[in-house]
């Protein structure tokens, strides 16, 4: 079977798709298909960093598109980039010969769109995995205009390519909600969580002691955030709580990864002379264990407009590592429903956003707590969002596609 791969990020991009689509690549590889990626040449935080155009890694065919690499600054570089890569990836797909199935992701915005048109010109199926949705996504960031001509033009757009679709991958209950608000028959749907880096990620007590000591943060508690900072996932709450601890000084807040709200965490550090703030970029996968165990407890914050639009991907390392973790957004979301899962208040909490004073006692009980070993129960969860569990099932799911 032939497979082809869209998205803007891919190997060795160290941001979440890249990742989760760089391990379905590789499950199919083993599983003896010929897989295809589509990608961006340059990073996706970092522009400044480059990939080959073409490349062949673990029996994958890579072909990456070029980009001005004009960054977040500012949305309309956002645009120019999204727009440059929407342009270029047709160019390339009607050069491709045709493949059995198509997966796309969600990065640029509607590259399920394209290929949707690609497999209508040249036959296959396509499997649109929802990364997140737009333009959903830019209506509750406040980008768009619901109701506009702009929003209604690609919504219609969005609707159409997801009905063609013989099978859509959503990533939460709530999501698939929003899918079937938009015309997608339930029997399309296949609801599963991206999966924790599992076969990458442990809890690492040296290397924990080691992480901690090359950046001074031996003996303080630290409270984590660790992944995309993004106004999806708005840190306000974080921030403040953050400046209100100040003075405790072995309670240290870590932000470790990127995205177009991590200056905005150097810059409120700065602002406000705080020195319990560190801010790093993203690790590489091989010090991945070591940065995330040296946690004491991690935060997952989730925007209330942006319940089944994004999900909180970090949780399941989170819970495979058994570290106690706060989650900050509404009750009813997908953290909400973890966090009731475990049903032990020693080791996952809810705040809402503006709750400032409940975050800041959950994190002073939390350091009274001290360190603690790994949970049980939350790593038991975690395993059912494992690697071993999730991606082989994601494989077969696109394997039927094409039996069916």
């Amino acid at each position: 079977m032939r497979v082809l791969l869209i998205n803007q990020c891919f190997h060795p991009d160290p941001v979440s798709t890249a990742q989760h689509l760089t391990d379905l690549a590789v499950g199919l590889a083993q599983a003896g298909h010929h897989v295809t990626a589509v990608a961006s040449s340059r990073g996706y935080d970092d522009p400044t960093r480059r990939f080959p155009v073409r490349e062949t890694w673990n029996g994958i065919d890579i072909h990456r598109i070029w980009t001005p690499g004009l960054g977040k600054k500012a949305k309309w570089r956002r645009l120019v980039d999204f727009g440059v890569f929407w342009l270029n990836a047709a160019r390339i797909l009607l050069f491709m010969p045709r493949h059995d199935v198509t997966v796309c992701l969600t990065s640029p915005p509607l590259i399920s769109t394209l290929g949707t048109v690609a497999a209508k010109l040249k036959g296959g199926a396509v499997v649109p995995w929802v990364m997140d949705l737009n333009p959903d996504e830019a209506v509750a960031a406040g980008w768009l205009k619901a109701g506009g001509i702009v929003e209604r033009t690609l919504t219609f757009i969005q609707n159409w390519s997801f009905r063609q679709a013989a099978r859509i991958i959503a990533l939460d209950r709530f999501m698939a909600d929003r899918l079937i608000a938009k015309g997608v028959h339930p029997q399309v749907i296949h609801t599963d969580a991206p999966w924790s880096h599992d076969q990458a990620v442990r809890f690492d007590p040296p290397a924990r002691d080691v992480f901690r000591a090359k950046h001074g943060l031996t003996g303080k508690f630290i409270v984590m955030y660790s992944g995309n900072h993004s106004p999806c996932h708005p840190l306000d709450t974080v921030l403040a709580a953050a400046e209100a601890l100040k003075s405790e000084d072995h309670i240290h807040f870590l932000f470790v990864g990127g995205g177009s709200e991590f200056k905005k965490v150097q810059a409120f550090q700065k602002d406000k002379a705080l020195p319990n703030i560190t801010s790093l970029p993203y690790q590489p996968m091989e010090e991945l264990s070591g940065s995330l165990s040296s946690a004491d407890l991690h935060l997952v914050v989730m925007g209330d407009p942006f319940v089944g639009i994004v999900h909180p991907c970090k949780i399941y390392n989170i819970l495979t590592l058994g570290i106690p973790l706060l989650f900050v957004g509404p009750e009813q979301s997908h953290g909400g429903d973890i966090v009731r899962r475990l049903a032990d208040p020693a080791y996952a909490r809810l705040a809402q956003h503006g709750e400032v004073d409940r975050v800041v006692t959950e994190i002073r009980s939390a350091a009274a707590r001290g360190p603690q070993p790994p949970n049980a129960a939350a790593k038991a969860l975690g395993a059912e969002f494992s690697h071993s569990v999730l991606c082989p099932r994601l494989v077969e799911l696109i394997t039927e596609v094409t039996r069916s």
